[in-house]
Order: C-alpha cells, then sequence, then structure tokens
C-alpha cells in the first residue's frame, strides 16, 4: 500500500508548460526565455575601401556636373596679393578738416601747439627715396639693416644707449666688441637685452644702429639743447596732476611701442632675412624644406604669425612662389607656414586645394603625420567663419576625411578633439539651415565630407565615449531631418550609427530620442530601393530592439511601422526571387557555400528586427495575427535552403520561433502549424547544428498542441529528438528534451520514450549537465515524473541500472552542496543556487520519493564524480 505522501504524490499533475494565465516565477520565464523568446544577431553591413582618394565616391548619388571638383591644377598664381595686407577692422573717424591757428605767434618751436609743417622738397624725396634704395640693397647682400631710414622726428628719441648694433662691411658692433654677421646673430639671441617673453628686444635704439651709416644733422644726433627744451616746456599751460600722468603714460607706451617696433626690425633683419635668401636660392628640395622649418620656428620665436605683422606681405609672396616648385613634402611645409600666417578667402581656399591633393596619395600619409598637418587643418575648421569659407572648408574637410581613413592617424586625431570640432561644424550647419529654412547645396557636400570622417572615427572606442559625453547623436539626427534628400549624407550618418549602435551604451543614448524611429522609416519608405542605405538603417533598428523592450514599444507605435517593414520585405523578397531565376547553377553555389548577396542580406536585417520586436508581449501577439508577416516568413522557408543562405533561413525560423511562442486564438501560427512543422522537417535533416537547434525549439512551443504531438510520432520525429540528447550541446539537450517533456504528458504517448534508448539518454543528461544547468536538470526530472506517472515498480519502468542511477544522482544533488564551475563569477555562483534550492529541489525530491516507494534497491552505485 502507499502512504498518504506518496497517494499525494500520485495526484499531482504531469510537468507541462504553464498556461498562460498561471504566474510564472522568475526562473520559468527565464526558461522561456531560453527555450522560445531570443533575439537574433545578424553581422554589420561591410563597406568596402574605396579605391581611390576622392571628395566623393563613386556610390555617390551626385552626379559630375553637380559637385565640386576632386582634381585641379595649382600654381603661385592662384594665389592673391590683395590678401597680403592684413586688414583692419576699426572704422576711422572722419578727418577734421578745420585746422587750428596759435594764439600768439612765435618764433620758438611751441611743444604744446600742433603747426602744419611746409612740404618736402622733392629733392630731397629723391634723396630719401635713394639712400632708401641703397639700404635695400644692402639688406639684399646679406648686410644687417632695417628695410626703412629714421626719421628726423624720431632721433629725438634718443636715451643713452645700452646696446649698439653697428652694421657695414658685414661687421656688428653690440656694447662696443666688433663680431662677424654670424656672431652677431648668435649675440642677440643669447644677449639677456634682446628678446622680451613675445619676442621683441628689451631696448635697442634704432639711431644707434644707424650711426656711421647715415648722416643726420648734429642738432637731431644730439638730441637738442636740454635747458631751452626746459624752458618751453615750463612755458605751457599747467595741467592737473592726473593730466600729467596720463601724458607721461602715453609718452612712456608710444616710447615702448617704438622700442617694440625697432626691436622687430632687429629680429627681422637678423633671424628673418637670411632665411628668405636660402629660400630664393632654391638649391634642393631638402634645403627648402630646412629653410621652411627654420623659417616657422623663427617667426613662432618673434611673435611674428598671425596676420598682424606688418612684412607679413613679403613672406607670403616669398612663400607663394616656391608652391609651383611640385615637391609634396615642400607644398606641406609651405601649406603649414601659410596657414600659420592666417591667409583668409581665396588664399585660404588654394592652400587647402593644395593640403588636399598632398592628402590623395596614401604614399604621403607619413609626410603628413610627420608634419603634423592635421592640427592645422583642425584649427581652421575651429576659428574660420564657416559662411565666408565654405569651399575652403570643403577641401579642408576632404584632407581631414583622407587622413581619417588611415587608422594609424584615428588616436591622434581623437586625442586633438577632432569629433567635438567636427560636431560642432555640424551644429553650425543645422543653425544656418534653420535660418535659411531650406538646405544649401553647399553645405550638403561639405556634410558628406563631415559625415564621412566621423565614420571614420566611429571604429575608435575612444571616439564613441566622445560622441557620448557631447550628444553628438541627435544632431546627426537633426542633419538627417534637414538633409532628408540627400542620400550621399544620410548613408553616411547610416554608418556612423551602423558601427556606434553595435554597443550598448550607443545604443541606448540613441533609442532615447524617440524621433529616430519616424526618420528611419522615412528614410526607408524614401529610399526602399536604395539597397546601400536601406540594409544600414533596417540593421540599426536591430540593434536598437535587440535588448530594449521600450524601443520595441516606441517604434511599434509609430505609424506605418510594421507596414513599411513588410512593404520592404515584399520588395526585396521579389528581388530576390528574380534573380534566383537567373541563375543557372544554384547547386554549383550551394556547394562553394557563398556569401549573402546584398538583397539576401537585406532580408536577413529584416527578420532580425521582425524577430525582436516579437519579444514584446504585447507586439508578439499583433505579428502573429497578420498573415502577411506569417506568409512571407513561411515562403522564406519554402524557396530558400539552409545551404542556399543560412543566415536568412535561421532568422526566419527564429522568428516563427518566437511568434509561435504566443497562444492566442487569432494566431495564424495556430492555423498554420501543420504547415510549419512539414517545413521545419528539412531543417532537421540537414547538416547545419544551428538550424536543427532553431527547428527543434519552434517543435518546443507547437507540440504543446494535440495534433502536432501526432504529427512528431507520425513522421518519427520523436526519434530524432531522442538521438539529439546524445549531442552533448546543452542547447540541443534542452530543447529536445522540452518537446519530448510534452510528448509526455499524453498517456498514449509516453511508451515512445523507451525507443532508441530514451530513459537512458536522459539519465546522462542529468548526470553530465545537471550539477551546472539547474534548468536542464529540472527539465529531466520532469520528462521522467510524467512518464512515470502511473508507476507501479521503478524497476519496470526505468530498469534496474537507470533506478539505481537516478536514485544515486538525485540524492547526491539533494544531500550535497553542489560544485559550481570554477569559471562562474560570484553573482552568477549565487544565482545558480538560489534556484538550484528553489527550482529544481521540489521536483527531484518529487521524484526521489517516487523511486523509492517502488523500488527495493539493489546494490549501491558509487557516486559518480563531476
Amino acid at each position: 500500500m502507499l502512504s498518504p505522501g506518496d497517494k499525494k504524490l500520485e495526484k499531482l499533475d504531469p510537468f507541462y508548460r504553464p498556461s498562460v494565465s498561471k504566474q510564472k516565477t522568475s526562473a520559468e520565464i527565464i526558461s522561456e526565455a531560453r527555450n522560445a523568446l531570443r533575439t537574433v544577431r545578424t553581422q554589420r553591413p561591410f563597406t568596402p575601401r574605396e579605391d581611390q582618394r576622392k571628395l566623393f565616391g563613386p556610390a555617390s548619388s551626385r552626379t559630375p556636373e553637380n559637385r565640386p571638383p576632386s582634381s585641379f591644377s595649382l600654381h603661385a598664381s592662384c594665389f592673391e596679393s590683395p590678401d597680403l595686407r592684413p586688414v583692419s577692422g576699426t572704422r576711422l573717424s572722419p578727418l577734421q578738416l578745420k585746422p587750428k591757428t596759435p594764439t600768439s605767434p612765435t618764433t620758438e618751436e611751441d611743444p604744446c601747439l600742433s603747426l602744419p609743417k611746409p612740404p618736402v622738397d622733392p629733392a630731397k624725396i629723391r634723396r630719401i627715396s635713394s639712400a632708401r634704395a641703397r639700404l635695400f640693397r644692402a639688406a639684399s647682400q646679406g648686410v644687417l639693416l632695417p628695410d626703412r631710414t629714421l626719421l628726423p622726428a624720431e632721433s629725438k628719441k634718443t636715451v643713452k644707449p645700452k646696446e649698439i648694433v653697428t652694421t657695414g662691411d658685414s661687421m656688428v658692433k653690440i656694447n662696443g666688441i666688433y663680431l662677424s654677421e654670424s656672431n652677431a646673430v648668435d649675440h642677440l639671441k643669447s644677449h639677456p637685452l634682446q628678446l622680451t617673453y613675445d619676442g621683441g628686444f628689451s631696448e635697442v635704439k634704432e639711431q644707434d644702429m644707424f650711426k656711421g651709416t647715415t648722416s643726420l644733422p648734429s642738432h637731431l644726433r644730439s638730441g637738442g639743447d636740454q635747458g631751452r627744451r626746459h624752458a618751453r616746456a615750463s612755458s605751457c599751460p599747467s595741467r592737473s596732476d592726473l593730466s600729467r600722468l596720463e601724458t607721461t603714460a602715453s609718452k612712456a607706451n608710444l616710447q615702448e611701442k617704438d622700442t617694440e617696433k625697432e626691436a622687430d626690425e632687429v629680429f627681422w633683419n637678423t633671424r628673418i632675412v637670411p632665411i628668405l635668401h636660402e629660400l630664393e636660392k632654391e638649391e634642393n628640395i631638402e634645403t627648402v624644406c630646412a629653410a621652411c622649418t627654420q623659417l616657422h620656428h623663427a617667426l613662432e620665436e618673434g611673435n611674428m604669425l598671425g596676420n598682424k605683422f606688418k612684412r607679413r606681405s613679403i613672406l607670403l609672396k616669398t612663400l607663394y612662389k616656391l608652391v609651383d616648385v611640385g615637391s609634396d613634402l615642400l607644398s606641406l611645409k609651405l601649406a603649414k607656414l601659410i596657414l600659420a600666417l592666417k591667409v583668409s578667402r581665396k588664399n585660404l581656399l588654394n592652400v587647402c586645394k593644395l593640403i588636399f591633393t598632398i592628402s590623395r596619395s596614401e604614399k604621403n600619409d607619413s609626410l603628413i603625420q610627420n608634419d603634423s598637418i592635421l592640427e592645422s587643418l583642425l584649427e581652421v575648421l575651429s576659428n574660420e567663419d564657416l559662411q565666408t569659407n565654405t569651399e575652403a572648408f570643403l577641401y579642408c574637410m576632404g584632407a581631414i576625411k583622407f587622413i581619417s581613413g588611415n587608422t594609424g592617424f584615428l588616436n591622434e586625431m581623437i586625442s586633438k578633439g577632432a569629433v567635438e570640432i567636427l560636431m560642432n561644424l555640424i551644429k553650425q550647419i543645422n543653425e544656418n539651415t534653420k535660418k535659411c529654412g531650406a538646405c544649401l547645396p553647399n553645405s550638403g557636400h561639405l556634410l558628406v565630407q563631415v559625415t564621412a570622417a566621423l565614420r571614420n572615427l566611429a571604429d575608435s572606442p575612444l571616439a564613441r565615449r566622445e560622441f557620448l559625453s557631447i550628444r553628438a547623436l541627435p544632431d546627426l539626427c537633426t542633419v538627417i531631418e534637414w538633409y532628408m534628400g540627400d542620400k550621399d549624407v544620410c548613408t553616411n550618418i547610416a554608418r556612423i550609427f551602423s558601427k556606434l549602435t553595435s554597443y550598448h551604451d550607443c545604443c541606448a543614448a540613441l533609442a532615447n530620442y524617440s524621433r529616430c524611429y519616424a526618420l528611419f522609416l522615412n528614410l526607408i519608405n524614401k529610399y526602399q530601393k536604395k539597397q546601400d542605405l536601406v540594409i544600414r538603417i533596417v540593421f540599426i533598428l536591430g540593434n536598437l530592439t535587440a535588448k530594449n523592450n521600450q524601443a520595441r514599444e516606441q517604434f511599434f507605435k509609430e505609424k506605418g511601422s510594421i507596414q513599411t517593414l513588410l512593404s520592404l520585405f515584399q520588395t526585396f523578397h521579389e528581388l530576390d526571387l528574380n534573380s534566383q531565376k537567373r541563375v543557372g547553377d544554384r547547386d554549383a553555389q550551394a556547394k562553394a557555400q557563398r556569401q549573402p548577396s546584398g538583397v539576401e542580406d537585406v532580408l536577413i536585417k529584416l527578420t532580425r528586427v521582425l524577430a525582436n520586436i516579437a519579444i514584446h508581449p504585447r507586439i508578439g501577439p499583433a505579428l502573429a495575427a497578420k498573415p502577411q508577416v506569417v506568409g512571407l516568413l513561411l515562403t522564406t522557408l519554402e524557396y530558400k535552403s539552409i545551404d542556399d543562405c543560412e543566415e536568412l533561413v535561421i532568422n526566419a525560423t527564429a522568428t516563427i520561433n518566437n511568434l509561435s511562442y504566443y497562444q492566442v486564438k487569432n494566431s495564424v501560427i495556430h492555423d498554420k502549424k501543420l504547415s510549419i512543422a512539414e517545413l521545419l522537417l528539412k531543417l532537421l535533416v540537414s547538416n547545419n547544428m544551428d538550424g536543427i537547434l532553431e527547428a527543434v525549439r519552434v517543435f518546443g512551443n507547437l507540440s504543446q498542441y494535440r495534433d502536432i504531438c501526432d504529427f512528431i510520432v507520425q513522421k518519427n520525429v520523436h526519434k530524432f529528438m531522442i538521438a539529439l540528447l546524445d549531442a552533448k550541446h546543452q542547447d540541443i539537450c534542452f530543447s529536445a528534451c522540452g518537446v519530448l517533456l510534452n510528448l509526455t504528458v499524453d498517456k498514449d504517448k509516453r511508451v515512445i520514450l523507451r525507443d532508441g534508448g530514451g530513459i537512458k539518454k536522459l539519465v546522462d543528461c542529468l548526470k553530465d549537465f545537471g550539477p551546472t544547468d539547474w534548468q536542464l536538470a529540472c527539465l529531466v526530472c520532469k520528462t521522467l515524473w510524467n512518464f512515470s506517472e502511473n508507476i507501479t515498480n521503478a524497476s519496470s519502468c526505468f530498469g534496474d541500472e537507470d533506478t539505481n542511477t537516478l536514485s544515486v544522482l538525485l540524492s547526491s544533488f539533494l544531500d550535497e552542496e553542489l560544485v559550481l564551475d570554477g569559471s562562474f563569477d560570484q553573482d552568477l555562483k549565487n544565482y545558480h543556487r538560489l534556484h538550484w534550492e528553489t527550482e529544481f529541489k521540489p521536483v527531484a525530491q518529487q521524484l526521489l520519493n517516487r523511486i523509492q516507494s517502488h523500488h527495493t534497491f539493489l546494490e549501491p552505485l558509487p557516486i559518480p564524480s563531476f
């Protein structure tokens, strides 16, 4: 007789999948996710590298006549002279044409009155001009002279010189010491009075430099009578102390400015002029390149870079002439120096074109890296005005795009803030477009280059952090919104998103921007037959919906979202069918295991999106009830074999698996379940283990229906499931055991478990995987419980050997602490132990009690080691 406890166990129902209405435990939810609902992975669309570096590649939607050229001739004559003179932003006030007449005429010079000066005698002008010409000729021959003569008015500003520079006959006198030109240059560089922090001289007087070379009147050289000047000064009207201080300060400032000018002239003649002579010689490329580098350092040391230096025109004229030499190395050094001198307008455009032309050749990448031209290009984008220099920005960005295509530049570009600079440029373009109310063609050309460079930068993990920190993704979505009609821009941004959304943090950031879903759907509708763009948009949607339930819901709520996907699916399904009709020898292609075609790749990404959104508990039943969704999936399985396109077939099967999970009255899956079962047989007999696993998972869901269980038995599918228990693959054993569990719910079908040694294989699965997989162990125990529902003798039910093995295994699992794999982290160990105690042990205890109550044990078996 059975004890009351055994009678209670006898009344327990068979184990099978709980009904939808029953509350599910967390373990059941996890098991169902493993057993039924699954996301689908796929590879990112491949972007082939362009063979040639051009502003717009061969796949561009722009026609040659509607886009700026990528090749052009550039010569010194292309540069304009108006840019040589610095432009002042100060507006001069109109002149007062009312001369002030002195109140009391005097023969003495009154410093308080400003009297008109008589015109200069033409003869004197000629003499001064000829003297200046001689000075310039002397300077051109290497004599260290300034390029202007001393005016008489300036000679009055004399103080006792602390340092005297006398030039002539290639000798320089400094503080009473005569030096040669080369020694003088070194002395000036090292002298404590020569250079201030900003590159000027602290105290060098121009009149002293000209001593012995220029003849001046004696009263100007001596500075005049001090007493007489003091008397004239005392005759001036008295002023307040504040006024005197201001006047004194003003005079001091003027004197300081004059001193700085004189120091600049000395620096120019001692440091710059000799280098310019070297550049004019043009002896060989290496010498000229070295001179350019030396010139750049000298200008930087003398604080003469920028557009405020008065001799900038002389420098630029010399540099422009060297452009015609035609050396890429020299041109890079010239371009860097010209940019440092802050050229603008057409000259800025030409120098950007010069760098662009050089960067078109990959062999010049090392030259670009050595000369650090990248920093100069980024500075142009940061400091110059976009609206004034749009074309210059275009070629500047073209060069940056080419540079970013070389992975060796990525870290350098990111460290110099390239991502932020380019995104700031995009923000400016968005603001300008918003003001105009329409996208501008020139802005579109520029955006192609900017987004292409960002696409290259997106490969770096450092860049991904930059994209997130500056919130770049919404700004890129805004570009799509404004430039929806520019396929090149939209394709580049889609490539950026397809790279970024492959990572969870970027994917979450884009998913939180709710407007992105409508934008992506609009792109699909607008460019439905543009495969290179559509495939990336669908891939992005697949990433967004992979792990984010909120993203699934937001996408589903967008108007026409599912219909857009189905329309796209239908379009590419027909294209695929037509392409297959044109293929002559499909068997040869299958043997070659060809890569998916572009059309097939779109279908792969589409089925992935459908599989992912079907996980949502409200979206899944809605999709399962749509005949067009299920029809397209079944049609795919009908005409495609797993040898034709493995990933497409597996994705379609996974989507059916997710839809078959929902047991709803209007489910098309329910109506077509027998047709689905027939199609799955092709996968079961294939040699593809992934395809077999997907088919078994679908059978696990469909075997809850009685007619499918009958189909499984009639077609001997159950034998295949039992054979799969030997696969030594946990997921396959888990899914196959799930099908057998559902079969054993029907009492008439329990006997099939004996076929092919099913009991022994289940016990082996429990022994092999039980200690580390509580879900599989629980499933095996439930299947054995169903099989032994009407047990009268354990040995006759399981066999003596399997009964003893089960008893020992279950006792050891219940009585001893579970030994986990050392590779598990602590959180996983704790999770495993928790569900081992709450989910597995109750089932194992029930099964052990049933076996012990109906069996007299033989000799105990040794406890297996795990």
